[in-house]
């Protein structure tokens, strides 16, 4: 077993807080282990849950559609990953403490996988990993736009969720998440890595 099947395999049983008793399945993430590329979210909704995978529903067709048109990839060439694996009750944000007993798991991953490039959805991605804290009182409309020094060498670009973007009728909102990714693709250049 690889490093990461041995993760996946122990997070699959997970009981670290109480989403463990409501969630179908614990979503791991997608994972590419060659992508120089991360792509952290929120929490699994309703059809993340059911289908076991990151990113299927509507947010996820448009992560897609980007990815695609300013990535010029598809979803099997980068990791995707949130920052709780099993979904809230009714859709909720994660509460503090669910995000905590999750980041065991995504701190696996990162140092697993070891990304070049790490883009974040939304305000809890974006508060945990650049900051430490999903409670952090920046937002993510005054964080993204920009690329942030990271861990290692690696480079954090902050950017929308997608569901946040469909709520607004995309608009200023998906036109500030694609230059975040054309942000991201330059990050992944200028690292000397490609997808």
């Amino acid at each position: 077993m690889t490093k990461l099947e041995t993760i996946a395999a122990a997070a699959a049983t997970c009981t670290k807080c109480d989403l463990a008793s409501t969630r179908t399945q614990v979503v791991f993430g997608r994972i590419s282990e060659q992508s120089p590329l991360m792509i952290v979210g929120e929490a699994p909704g309703k059809d993340e849950d059911e289908q076991g995978e990151p990113f299927v529903g509507r947010s996820g067709k448009l992560l897609d559609q980007v990815m695609l048109e300013e990535l010029g990839v598809a979803r099997d060439r980068v990791s995707i990953v949130n920052t709780v694996m099993c979904r809230p009750p009714g859709n909720r944000d994660p509460h503090a403490n669910e995000i905590a007993a999750c980041n065991e798991w995504l701190e696996a991953k990162l140092d697993a996988l070891a990304p070049k490039v790490v883009i974040t959805l939304g305000n809890f991605a974006t508060r945990l990993l650049l900051f430490g804290d999903p409670a952090a009182k920046q937002g993510i409309t005054k964080l993204r736009g920009q690329s942030y020094p990271w861990r290692d060498g690696a480079v954090l670009v902050p950017t929308f969720h997608p569901a946040a973007v469909l709520r607004s009728g995309g608009g200023p909102p998906l036109a500030q998440m694609r230059a975040d990714f054309i942000r991201a693709k330059q990050a992944i250049a200028a690292a000397g890595a490609t997808l």
